[in-house]
Parts: C-alpha cells; sequence; structure tokens
C-alpha cells in the first residue's frame, strides 16, 4: 500500500505564492509522481508530473509559474506555485505510481486525500 498525506495549503492572494508538499510513506519504490488539481465543478486536470529521474511536465495552464520537484531520500514531492491567480483555486491532489518488477511504472494509481488553495482578493 501507499499513504500520500499533501500540506501546504490554504488562502492567498492573486500574485501571491504558495508551496505544496507530498509526504509519503509506502516499503515500494516510488515512481512517476504528480500534481492533479480539481476545481469547483470543475474537471480534475494534470497540474504537473515529474519522473524518477527529475523529468518534469506541466500542464499549459501551470508554465512559467508552478515548478515541481521531489526528494527521492525523504520520498517527498513539492509545488511550488508563483503568480497564482483566481483561476488556481482548486483542491490539489498527490498522486503517484510504484516501480514494478520491469523497471516501469505499474499502472495503479494512488491519491492523497488533497489540499485546498484558494486564491482571492
Amino acid at each position: 500500500q501507499v499513504q500520500l498525506v499533501e500540506y501546504g495549503g490554504g488562502f492567498v492572494q492573486p500574485g501571491g505564492s504558495l508551496r505544496l508538499g507530498c509526504v509519503t510513506a509506502t516499503s515500494f519504490s516510488l515512481g512517476t509522481m504528480a500534481w492533479y488539481r480539481h476545481s469547483p465543478g470543475g474537471m480534475r486536470e494534470l497540474v504537473a508530473l515529474i519522473s524518477r529521474t527529475g523529468t518534469t511536465h506541466y500542464a499549459d495552464s501551470a508554465k512559467g509559474r508552478f515548478a515541481i520537484s521531489r526528494d527521492n531520500v525523504k520520498n517527498e514531492i513539492y509545488l511550488e506555485m508563483n503568480s497564482l491567480k483566481p483561476e488556481d483555486t482548486a483542491v490539489y491532489y498527490c498522486n503517484a505510481r510504484l516501480v514494478d518488477d520491469s523497471g516501469s511504472d505499474d499502472s495503479t494509481d494512488y491519491w492523497g486525500g488533497g489540499t485546498q488553495v484558494t486564491v482571492s482578493s
């Protein structure tokens, strides 16, 4: 099993910054990890991905403003968010996959419980 717990959400004004983190607990090797968000009344969307080796991918809406990173010793991932906009308001979820016996990501997604980010003046 994998347990994921997000932290760092809160209230911030437009143009401000916030840093999210995700603490993991597992006896297995973590593969690709990601941040997703689910806005009120909207769809769940991918915000950023990071591979085991540090390769990143960002949604167009996050590119240039957000930065995903990971600490493979602590088994934590982070999301630095800058120049925040009201449309960034959402519950942010940590996502993880495990490495299978062939060295590739398994197909099972694990999720944290989410942390609320509210951007408003």
